[in-house]
């Protein structure tokens, strides 16, 4: 909505007042510098010379009790000329300058986090309306249901009220992406494909799935509960490991059929196993079940000399914290004093423990930061780097030191196979001010 008309001051002088506020948003593991500044549009000149030609997410706030304006821009002092400068005659671009009196930005060093800021920034002004104007897609999960009597799985975009007796896997590119990978990792499985609420009985008829062998068709006692259980069992640790647990399953079996010369059931092992494979192959390294979506994101800063990192905890994003990567007078001060600098590992781990927990409230909020991670991670062209935990909980310090190593100086990712041992031991002695 477009602010309402109110009168332009030309009364009195009013100076440009320049201040800066340590605002912080909620969990916010380090104070984000913002700027407010006065505007008076017959002193135009003086903001545009002030704010920074950087990227930024900024507010424009009119008279008390009137709607601001809220937005991002790779170049904040362009978006302004264009916002609050003196309007060409018979335009039709937006002017707000004899409706603006302050002006409040955040900069930013990458587009996730300016998503991020932007989206906090809009949940802030607007509560009730902020979600039409973001217009996020939430992320495509794959449903275990298992409090039902019969479990079964199913594909959604929605987290339920209720965590317990439900466990979600994800998050896909696309809906389709989810449901090709369910119907083709069921296929493994006899674990029922239907919707509806089962009332086992040995008269009903079955269903196709069941004609073909691909179902142990609990609706007519076509198997005892145990051995529904046992199936669904089976289904969940194929989901939690990313399909591993049947990968070895089958080759455990294909070796034993070797082992006793059953050479033609050892082939047919072997080709399922190659299904099985490629059923997994289609899996990103993100998707795993939500609780264990744990990890640490790293995105160039808007300050010259660090990194900024975004600590990833079951899906919800925190704020950014600040690391410094070049000091060089840090690296000057330590050889003075002839003390061993601090390695980079360290810094980081000392960082991410300096991050407070994460202030949760409510599941549309973690939809929302789900949709914001799912968006930034499948882009063809990214900025920054994701590095996710193993199944202890344990981050890979080694790639997470070259990864931080790479932002700073706006290289590209590098796959795992390529990156030697050698590039780590230089940035070690590079942040401990030995020339390699």
């Amino acid at each position: 909505m477009p602010f309402p008309q109110v009168r332009r001051r030309t009364s009195c002088r009013v100076k440009y007042v320049l201040t800066s506020l340590a605002s912080s948003f909620a969990s916010l593991g380090f104070q984000v510098s913002s700027q407010t500044l006065e505007f008076v549009p017959d002193k135009d000149s003086e903001l545009l010379t002030t704010v920074p030609a950087n990227a930024a997410v900024f507010v424009l706030r009119g008279e008390t009790g009137s709607e601001p304006y809220v937005g991002k821009s790779l170049n904040l002092r362009r978006r302004l000329q264009r916002l609050l400068g003196a309007p060409e005659r018979q335009s039709r671009k937006l002017n707000l300058r004899d409706r603006v009196r302050q002006v409040e930005w955040w900069a930013t060093g990458s587009d996730f986090e300016a998503s991020l800021l932007l989206y906090k920034t809009l949940r802030r002004e607007f509560p009730s309306t902020y979600s039409d104007r973001l217009r996020l897609r939430f992320a495509p999960l794959v449903k275990l249901i298992l409090d039902n009597p019969y479990p079964r799985a199913t594909v959604t975009t929605r987290i339920g009220g209720r965590t317990s007796g439900v466990e979600y896997f994800g998050p896909f590119l696309t809906r389709v992406a989810a449901e090709k990978f369910a119907n083709d990792s069921l296929d493994f499985f006899k674990m029922r494909r239907c919707t509806d609420d089962l009332s086992p009985d040995p008269a009903f008829p079955g269903c196709i799935y069941s004609e073909m062998k691909m179902c142990l068709a609990p609706c007519f006692k076509g198997c005892t509960d145990e051995e529904y259980a046992a199936e669904v069992g089976r289904v969940r640790e194929y989901f939690e490991s990313g399909g591993q647990s049947l990968v070895r399953e089958i080759e455990k079996m294909r070796d034993e059929a070797s082992t006793k010369l059953d050479f033609e059931g050892a082939a047919a092992l072997h080709a399922r196993l190659d299904k099985v494979r490629a059923a997994t192959a289609q899996l990103p390294e993100i998707v795993r079940r939500l609780d264990e979506l744990n990890g640490l994101m790293i995105q160039p800063s808007a300050e010259k000399d660090s990194v900024a990192l975004f600590k990833i905890a079951a899906g919800w994003i925190s704020d950014p914290m600040r690391l410094i990567v070049a000091s060089k007078s840090e690296a000057a001060s330590a050889a003075a004093d002839r003390t061993k600098p601090q390695s980079m590992e360290a810094r980081i781990s000392e960082a991410l423990a300096g991050i407070e927990p994460l202030k949760l409230h409510g599941v549309l909020e973690w939809m929302e930061h789900l949709a914001l991670l799912k968006r930034w991670y499948y882009r063809t062209m990214k900025v920054g780097e994701l590095f996710l935990t193993d199944k202890a909980g344990e981050l890979p310090m080694r790639r997470v030191v070259r990864g931080v190593s790479r932002v700073f100086k706006g290289e590209q990712p590098a796959g795992d196979l390529s990156e030697t041992a050698g590039d780590y031991w230089r940035f070690r002695a590079m942040e401990g001010g030995v020339k390699p």
